[in-house]
C-alpha cells in the first residue's frame, strides 16, 4: 500500500488507475491496448529509430555496401528466430502439459471446480453462471447486496462514528461495484476486458476494513451486525479465488495465442532473412528514395519484419507481467506495487 494510505480510510482509491502512480497512457499501452496495435507501435518505432540512426551516422550506408555485413546480420537473425520458435514451442508444451494428467487428477480438478460453484450458489442463491464475465458480476452483486444489508443493520447503532464509517464504506463498495459492472457489461473471455475489470475491484482493502471495523468497534457491534459484517467478508473472500482462477485461464489463453502468432510471424521473417542473405547486395537495390539510398530502406524494412516475432513477445509479456504484478497478493495483503 502506498505511503500516504491511511488504514482507517474506508474509501480508498478503488480502480487500478487510481491506485497506480502511473500515467493513463502508460497503463493503456501496458494493459489496455490491443496487442497487435502495440506490436505495430514497437515495429514502427524501431523502423523510425533505425532510419534516424542511419541519417545521423552516414557510415551505416557505407557498411551496407559490403555484402558480408548483410549476410552476417540476417544469418544471426535466422539463428535467433529458430531459437525463439523453439522457445515458443516449449512454452506451448508446458501449457498443454498442465491440462494433461491421470484420471484421478482430472477428477480432483472437476470436484474442486464444482465445490467452488456450490459455494457461489450459496452466496448468490442461484446457480453460478458459466460465462466468466457473468460469474464475476454475480459475486460483485452479492457483495453489494450484503453491503446494503450491513447498512440496514447499522441503523440501530448508537455509535455515530461507527455509523459514519459504515455509511462511507458502503458508499465506496457501491461505487466500486457499479464501475466494475459497467466494465464487465458485454465483456467476453478471450479479450483482456474481463480480467482488466476484475482488477479494478479492490476487494483486498475492503476485507481489511471489515476486519478493522470488527476489531475497533467490538464492544459496539451486536450479534446481528457482526453476522452482517462477516457475511460481507465471506462474499469478498469468494471474489479473490474467482478472479485468480479466471486470470490464470486468461494467461494460459494468451500464451497459447502468443505461441501461434509468433509461429505465424516467424515464417515470413525467416523467408525475408533467407532472401536478403541470398539476393541482396549493393547492386541489387540501387538509386535513392526521398534522399535515402534504396538499399538502406530495404534493410530497414526487412530487418524490422524479422523482429516482429520479438515485438509480439514483448507486447504480450508486458500485459501478462503487469497484470500479474498488480494481482500478486490474494486476500487482505496489499503490496506497494500491486494494491490488490
Amino acid at each position: 500500500m502506498s505511503d500516504d494510505t491511511n488504514e482507517d480510510d474506508v474509501s480508498t482509491q478503488d480502480t487500478m488507475r487510481e491506485r497506480a502512480d502511473e500515467s493513463r497512457i502508460k497503463l493503456w499501452l501496458l494493459m489496455g491496448a490491443n496487442r497487435q496495435l502495440v506490436t505495430g507501435v514497437l515495429a514502427g518505432s524501431f523502423f523510425g529509430l533505425f532510419m534516424l540512426g542511419s541519417l545521423l551516422d552516414p557510415t551505416l550506408s557505407d557498411l551496407l555496401q559490403t555484402r558480408g555485413v548483410i549476410e552476417s546480420l540476417y544469418a544471426q537473425m535466422i539463428s535467433a528466430l529458430i531459437t525463439g520458435v523453439i522457445l515458443v514451442v516449449t512454452i506451448s508444451q508446458l501449457i498443454i502439459s498442465q491440462q494433461n494428467g491421470p484420471l484421478g487428477e482430472q477428477r480432483t480438478r472437476m470436484s474442486e471446480t464444482l465445490d467452488f460453484r456450490d459455494y457461489i450458489k450459496e452466496l448468490t442463491d442461484k446457480p453460478a453462471p458459466a460465462d466468466p464475465s457473468a460469474f464475476i458480476r454475480e459475486i460483485i452483486d452479492a457483495t453489494q447486496q450484503r453491503a446494503d444489508t450491513l447498512n440496514e443493520t447499522m441503523e440501530s447503532t448508537d455509535n455515530d462514528d461507527l455509523r459514519d464509517e459504515i455509511d462511507e464504506f458502503v458508499d465506496s463498495i457501491t461505487g466500486n461495484a457499479e464501475t466494475v459492472r459497467n466494465k464487465l457489461e458485454g465483456a467476453k473471455f478471450g479479450t483482456f476486458d474481463v480480467v482488466h475489470a476484475s482488477i479494478d475491484y479492490n476487494y483486498s482493502w475492503k476485507i481489511f476494513q471489515i476486519e478493522r471495523l470488527l476489531a475497533d468497534y467490538e464492544d459496539d457491534i451486536d450479534e446481528e451486525q457482526r453476522d452482517a459484517l462477516e457475511d460481507l467478508r465471506t462474499a469478498f473472500a469468494m471474489f479473490g479465488p474467482a478472479r485468480e482462477h479466471i486470470k490464470t485461464l486468461y494467461f494460459q489463453w494468451e500464451l497459447i495465442n502468443l505461441s501461434r502468432y509468433i509461429l505465424y510471424a516467424a515464417i515470413p521473417a525467416l523467408l525475408v532473412s533467407g532472401m536478403m542473405i541470398t539476393f541482396a547486395d549493393a547492386t541489387t537495390f540501387t538509386g535513392v528514395i526521398l534522399g535515402v539510398e534504396t538499399l538502406l530502406w530495404v534493410v530497414a524494412i526487412t530487418f524490422t519484419i524479422t523482429l516482429v516475432p520479438f515485438f509480439l513477445l514483448t507486447s504480450y509479456i508486458l500485459r501478462i507481467a503487469t497484470a500479474a504484478k498488480r494481482t500478486l497478493a490474494i486476500g487482505p495483503l496489499i503490496l506497494r506495487d500491486s494494491q490488490g
